[in-house]
């Protein structure tokens, strides 16, 4: 008798650890693993290890509070499968296949300039498994119809749109000049420049591409300052926009405005590098800590006590997409490429970096759509100033030649 009740209650605790199988599928699973290829190495190391930091600051969050919440995916955890792309498109391609080949990851998210995000993009779209791009503003990086890519911010022809308006309506320039750096990130973003003053009669006297990476501006500056325009406005990276101030007013080269196309000219690191050198200049981004989204300002201060620096919009990108890929393994039926394709393209999620919600429009597919504040750099800091319903500062303008 004695062991035939042994049995029954033996069997008892088996059928509740069946049950118990049946209502958590998730328990004791193994990570759910995402590709995260960035450039934590050669020229753009500056920007992926901001991005990279602010994925892993929101996995520590999502992870801390217990991963997925729901869904057949509750209670396991998210895993970041790194990858170093050295800043180069080819190492990025190959990085993107190895984490789907070898990795057998379901998804992946990051790089960053947009010469490694399109070849990323095109890699992991043949694959057809799903990729979210948190940066890389190329146009054509969402015009391919690649039902596999999606990008939360904003394309390079909408990139500069609140600095544009507040060109337009402040100061409402006659001329102006373009120099970017060759990159398909600098040549897509003057394009659209130079699209924007040709619709606003705006007469651009100088159109300069240059090598990435120089190191002696001068003659692209002085050929800009024989011609006098009355904004002078740089597409570059960190180290080519502090050369590039610098030499600028060693040339004596003055415009009504200096302007920036967002990139190295949104970085602390540029502000504190160029100091009163770039007092006053204007320059595009994607978002500031100052403008009015659900959590942006706790963002800012849980990025800075953490790692001692404030964020800008790249960082600010990254911790919006790690949220997003939280929310869409919350509602997705499974880790299938179209169950996870289907849910991250009915995502509508509010981030600290805005609005996330995937639509096609004019060439742009699974496009992410979000206002672009204007910033200037003021007493040594960047504030914004336009539009006017995000402005923490009233702008400076005219401003006071050296």
């Amino acid at each position: 008798m004695k062991r035939w009740k042994w049995c029954l209650a033996a069997l008892a605790v088996l059928s509740l650890i069946g049950l118990q199988g049946v209502v958590s599928p998730s328990w004791g699973a193994e990570p759910i693993k995402i590709g995260l290829p960035l450039p934590l190495t050669g020229t753009q190391a500056k920007f992926g290890e901001a991005i990279r930091n602010a994925y892993m600051m929101a996995l520590e969050e999502i992870n801390a509070q217990g991963g997925i919440r729901k869904g057949p995916l509750k209670g396991r955890t998210i895993e970041f499968l790194l990858e170093d792309t050295q800043s180069k498109p080819d190492v990025a391609k190959a990085s993107a296949e190895k984490l789907i080949t070898r990795d057998k990851v379901p998804m992946i998210v990051g790089e960053y300039s947009s010469a490694n995000t399109y070849a990323v993009a095109g890699t992991i779209n043949s694959y057809e498994i799903p990729y979210l791009i948190q940066t890389g503003a190329a146009d054509n990086i969402t015009q391919q119809g690649w039902k596999w890519v999606f990008r939360i911010n904003a394309p390079s022809n909408e990139f500069a749109a609140g600095l544009q308006d507040f060109l337009a309506q402040v100061v409402k320039p006659k001329s102006m000049g373009i120099i970017f750096e060759n990159t398909l990130f600098g040549t897509s973003m003057s394009k659209a420049m130079r699209e924007w003053a040709d619709r606003q009669k705006v007469e651009i006297t100088n159109f300069e591409p240059y090598e990435a990476g120089g190191i002696d501006f001068k003659p692209t500056l002085l050929k800009v300052k024989a011609k006098n325009p009355d904004i002078v406005y740089m597409v570059s990276y960190l180290l080519d926009a502090l050369q590039l101030v610098k030499q600028s007013r060693e040339v004596g080269l003055s415009p009504k405005l200096f302007t920036g196309g967002a990139a190295g000219f949104t970085l602390p690191e540029f502000v504190q590098g160029a100091g009163p050198l770039a007092e006053n200049l204007v320059t595009a981004t994607q978002w500031a800590a100052d403008v009015k989204y659900p959590g942006s300002k706790e963002f800012d201060e849980k990025y800075y006590q953490k790692y001692k620096v404030r964020p800008e919009y790249h960082s600010t990108e990254g911790y919006a997409a790690a949220l997003v890929l939280r929310d869409v393994l919350e509602r997705t039926a499974s880790l299938k490429n179209e169950d996870l394709r289907k849910a991250l393209s009915e995502t509508n999620l509010m981030t600290p970096f805005g609005p996330v919600k995937f639509t096609a429009y004019e060439k742009y597919t699974n496009q992410n759509r979000n206002p672009t504040p204007a910033l200037q750099i003021q007493k040594g800091k960047l504030v914004t100033i336009w539009p006017k319903e995000f402005a923490a500062a009233p702008y400076v303008y005219p401003v006071k030649k050296p």
